[in-house]
């Protein structure tokens, strides 16, 4: 079995206003987060935020356009630790954002997600069903403050 590598991305779409993107897991319907996934195999952070976006979301997007926070948090695998090598308990996940213009159509990948939304960034975060996530959208007002604050 070719394992998943225990390093991830999570990516906060958002809007100038800061309404943010959510998507529902297929797997677990009622779970609702921002754009998650994987590194592959000789793949950047950069280039695993922009492969998930476009994956996810249909939303394409250059490099350039993605911030990284230089946070990163690391959190035990619950939902699918079949996926992982034995023995990986932990996964780390480097946060990044993405500011769209507005509230653009998105384009879900049907066997990893069934819904999204747009929400004010409150009201998102506490849809977000993991800490981390939660914790980067009620992040998102100071982090688009100003330049000096990414």
């Amino acid at each position: 079995m070719n394992f998943k590598i225990p390093v991830s991305v999570l990516v906060v779409i958002h809007t100038p206003a800061l309404d943010v993107l959510l998507i529902e897991r297929a797997k677990h319907p009622g779970l609702w987060q921002s754009v998650t996934g994987s590194m592959e195999r000789g793949e950047s952070l950069l280039e695993t935020s922009r492969r998930e976006v476009f994956e996810e979301t249909g939303i394409e997007a250059p490099e350039s356009a993605f911030i990284a926070w230089n946070i990163a948090n690391n959190f035990r695998i619950t939902l699918t630790p079949e996926r992982f090598a034995p023995g990986t308990t932990h996964n780390r996940e480097h946060v990044f954002s993405l500011c769209v213009p507005s509230k653009v159509l998105v384009t879900l990948a049907p066997d990893e997600h069934i819904a999204y939304c747009w929400l004010p960034y409150a009201e998102a975060a506490a849809e977000c069903f993991s800490w981390s996530n939660r914790d980067a959208v009620l992040m998102l007002p100071a982090r688009t403050a100003s330049p000096s604050n990414r």
